[in-house]
């Protein structure tokens, strides 16, 4: 498994979250690291992204909210969440890709870890 993503499960309105993305190292070292994010009967969707040189993208209806990070030491992602709305329940997918790389759907994907935000 190149891409094992953790950290999801049941919160409440307005609570915090951090999911953790492992991945191999030629995997991490080589790619644009990202969070997507997919609710029942919804596309996919860009939540947050981070290149190798360390800059950020994020999709605005979690700027400031969501934080991306990379651990280049551990080879891990990660994507904290706060104020968290029950809008944001969703799997989390974590997603490696070269630069070139356009399509929705595009590069390697990990298993998914579900975020459920109710009270």
């Amino acid at each position: 498994v190149q891409l094992q993503a953790s950290g999801g499960g049941l919160v409440q309105p307005g609570g915090s979250l951090r999911l953790s993305c492992a991945a191999s190292g030629s995997i991490f070292n080589n790619n644009n690291m990202g969070w997507y994010r997919q609710a029942p009967g919804k596309q996919r969707e860009l939540v947050a992204r981070i290149l190798g040189g360390g800059s950020t993208n994020y999709a605005d209806f979690v700027k400031g909210r969501f934080t991306i990070s990379r651990d280049n030491a551990k080879n891990t992602v990660y994507l904290r969440m706060n104020s968290l709305k029950p809008e944001d329940t969703a799997v989390y997918y974590c997603n490696a890709r070269k630069p070139w790389v356009t399509t929705l759907l595009g590069g390697s994907w990990g298993q998914g870890t579900l975020v459920t935000v109710s009270s």
